[in-house]
């Protein structure tokens, strides 16, 4: 990257100057009583170790990967504290023998720098990586604790949502936000009689989901965007506040939330995931329950709510039949089979 070159270039410079300071105090010290000498070859040798030792240092750097500095930051953190700890050990020692002499204190200081930064060397090399993967998984399990999730109307409605958070595939905390609340119990105070019905059992599932034996937390949120009046608006801004992904199986609100760059969980789209596959010539077995678009078409279903279409099924209404796949057509709304009649099985 430029900036990297651009840092390095600064850094080599800036050594080249020190380098020179250092070989101009060189000569003061060479030439005390300031003896008649040039400090030009001081300053041209101290620039020059300098800038090597700049640039020696900057071409060490560029092969310390990410991964060798995830395994020697923990030991260098150890050494470091090792030193020090011994360091200020010693020095609290000599503070009770004021009277020693200056290479004793010298000894006794070299001595425990040594030995707790051994100490440091060994156990930040040992238990470095250990330490390392301690903090890994920390990470890993706070991310997934703190994975937050805005839950829509339509997936409380729908009741499929309790089912999968008690099987343990969604975790975390679920938000409700008030105005998802209300929008619910609007619905449950519906004069329809299919809307209140809907809306009363989403109110169930939202209650079930609250109890203390449930997988997963259930939070309701206050916050309400005010420059927005759509449900599917204000659902997208908070996702994108919080950070959160949408949990929905409205086609309409996913389309939406993708264009605005915020994750969506279909629950449609896990229940067709969820369906086993089915091949063309494969037989099934189905029960023609009504007619189909076509003459001859009659339809049925399959217990995970799949249509089937079978052509030449029209004349077998309510019987249960053979058929044999022709095609398969995977929409965003479902799955359609296409089939042939084969025989009738009763």
């Amino acid at each position: 990257m430029m900036s990297e070159k651009l840092i390095r270039s600064i850094f080599v410079f800036s050594c080249l100057i020190m380098g020179v300071i250092w070989g101009g105090f060189a000569h003061e010290v060479a030439n005390p009583e300031g003896a008649a000498s040039s400090p030009l070859p001081w300053y041209v040798i101290g620039g020059f170790i300098g800038g090597a030792s700049g640039f020696s240092v900057a071409l060490l750097l560029r092969f310390i990967t990410q991964e060798v500095y995830e395994k020697l930051a923990p030991a260098l953190v150890a050494i470091v504290i090792g030193i020090l700890f011994g360091y200020a050990i010693a020095n609290w020692l000599l503070l009770w023998m004021p009277n020693a002499s200056y290479n004793f204190k010298l000894y006794v200081i070299v001595t425990f720098v040594l030995v707790f930064g051994f100490m440091g060397i060994f156990l930040g090399l040992k238990f470095g990586s250990a330490w390392q993967a301690l903090l890994s998984a920390v990470e890993r399990n706070k991310a997934t604790v703190n994975t937050l999730k805005l839950v829509d109307t339509s997936v409380i409605i729908d009741g499929r949502i309790s089912d999968i958070c008690e099987s343990g595939f969604i975790e975390g905390t679920l938000l409700v936000p008030r105005f998802v609340l209300l929008e619910l119990q609007h619905i449950a105070d519906s004069s329809d009689v299919l809307r209140r019905a809907k809306g009363r059992r989403g109110l169930d599932i939202l209650k079930e989901l609250q109890r203390e034996s449930s997988k997963v937390l259930v939070e309701v949120i206050e916050d309400d965007p005010q420059d927005v009046r759509e449900v599917d608006s204000k659902l997208v801004r908070l996702a994108q506040k919080f950070g959160a992904k949408i949990l929905t199986n409205d086609f309409n609100l996913n389309k939406v939330a993708q264009i605005e760059g915020v994750v969506v969980l279909n629950i449609n789209d896990l229940a067709n995931a969820l369906k086993p596959a089915v091949l063309p010539d494969e037989q099934m077995e189905v029960k023609i329950i009504k007619e189909g678009k076509e003459a001859s078409q009659g339809v049925g279903y399959l217990d995970d709510g799949t249509m089937v279409v079978v052509d030449g099924g029209r004349v077998h209404m309510g019987k249960m039949v053979q058929v044999v796949v022709t095609s398969v057509l995977q929409t965003a709304a479902g799955r359609m089979i296409f089939t042939r009649f084969d025989n009738v099985l009763s």
